[in-house]
């Protein structure tokens, strides 16, 4: 993922966001299974279109689902929802982990960089998964609710509209 962050190697389009999201939903559906965690995926709206490279983005979000069942007991929830907020969607991912623990350095920090004896690899799973959204002039964070879980939001613009979809009064005479 690191060499495919650089400029470069990006290959950016308008994309649904369903089409980023439908295929992660359906393997953390057989991971719940296979895992006795409750899987909810609250579907984006159809209409709703980023213009990022799928591939990356596909990649945070999976990070992020796959540290949701890593980190949730069985019997626990994982759930992943996407909306669109003013001129952004919101892709969220919440899991019933039992909060970040209040001792731990900030989550998204490369895991080299900590030097700690936490080796799970949730550093550098984060580390990498924000870098990703960032390249894509998103963000990611997290909100932690201690002795509950957590809740990773990526926040990405929304695709302008196409040329098709404008109201002709916003044309300005020539």
């Amino acid at each position: 993922a690191n060499v495919r962050m650089a400029a470069q190697h990006q290959h950016r389009e308008r994309a649904p966001l369903t089409a980023v999201l439908d295929d992660i939903a359906v393997a953390a559906g057989l991971r719940a299974e296979y895992s006795g965690v409750h899987f909810d995926f609250a579907p984006a709206d159809a209409s709703l279109d980023i213009v990022v490279d799928g591939q990356l983005i596909a990649s945070a979000v999976s990070n992020l689902v796959n540290n949701a069942f890593k980190f949730t007991p069985g019997g626990g929830w994982v759930v992943l929802r996407a909306q669109r907020v003013d001129s952004t969607v919101v892709i969220e991912v919440e899991d019933q982990c039992g909060g970040l623990p209040a001792t731990k350095e900030e989550p998204f920090r490369a895991f080299g960089d900590r030097r700690g004896r936490d080796r799970s690899g949730l550093g550098l799973g984060l580390f990498i998964a924000r870098k990703a959204v960032e390249s894509q002039g998103g963000t990611l964070s997290v909100l932690n609710l201690p002795g509950r879980g957590c809740v990773f939001s990526i926040i990405l613009p929304l695709a302008a509209p196409e040329a098709s979809e404008r109201p002709t009064d916003e044309l300005s005479p020539n």
